[in-house]
Order: structure tokens, then sequence, then C-alpha cells
């Protein structure tokens, strides 16, 4: 199970946090930080609203995009070992390294 939340269109990742006995949600994705705390999953969209709407709001007041830009372009730090293995099953596929890891993260984030 993912432990993300959709708010008015934007994600926020969710975990318990014992120490307060509380529920702690974080949006991803956005050009600074906007989190908000609950007891209870009613009590999570509630404050998520809350906190997003004073977000934006911040935003539209600097005039600043809400939502982080992405190149779509990233560096991964592997074992030579392991990017030697990853090259091979790129190649008895029939594919590049960057369309075989491209299809590969893609089945993983979607499934």
């Amino acid at each position: 199970m993912m432990n993300l939340m959709k708010i008015e269109g934007y994600q926020a990742v969710i975990q318990y946090d014992p120490e307060i006995e509380m529920f702690r949600g974080e949006f991803i994705g956005l050009n600074g930080g906007a989190d908000f705390y609950a007891r209870d999953i009613d009590g999570l969209y509630k404050e998520g609203a809350l906190s997003l709407q004073v977000f934006l709001e911040a935003c539209k007041a600097r005039g600043i995009e809400p939502r982080k830009a992405y190149s779509g372009k990233f560096n991964v730090r592997i074992t030579p070992e392991l990017h030697a293995e990853a090259v091979t099953a790129a190649a008895a596929k029939g594919k590049s390294l960057n369309q075989w890891v491209f299809d590969v993260l893609g089945h993983a984030v979607h499934s």
C-alpha cells in the first residue's frame, strides 16, 4: 500500500508519527514545503486542504509557480555489477539501457 493522498489534484505522502500520535502529511512536487497533521483520515483531508490553500496563496502573492518543474533527467548511482546486469537485461530485450530503465520505472510506478 502506498501512503499517498490526493487533495485538490496535489499528492501528499502520509506517515504516522508515534511521538505525537498523529498522522503527518507532506505535499510532494511543490516549489516549497507544505505539511499538515491530524489524528484521522477526515482530519488529514481537512488540514491538508487548509495547508495547500495557504501555500498556493503564498505562491500567488510572490508570483511563484507552485509545482516544481522536472527536467526528465536524473543520475542514479549503482554498483558496477548492477550496471553490467542492467545493460545485459536491456540488450536481451533489444532495448537501449535508457529505454529499458524508462520501461522498468514506468512499470514500477504504475503498478
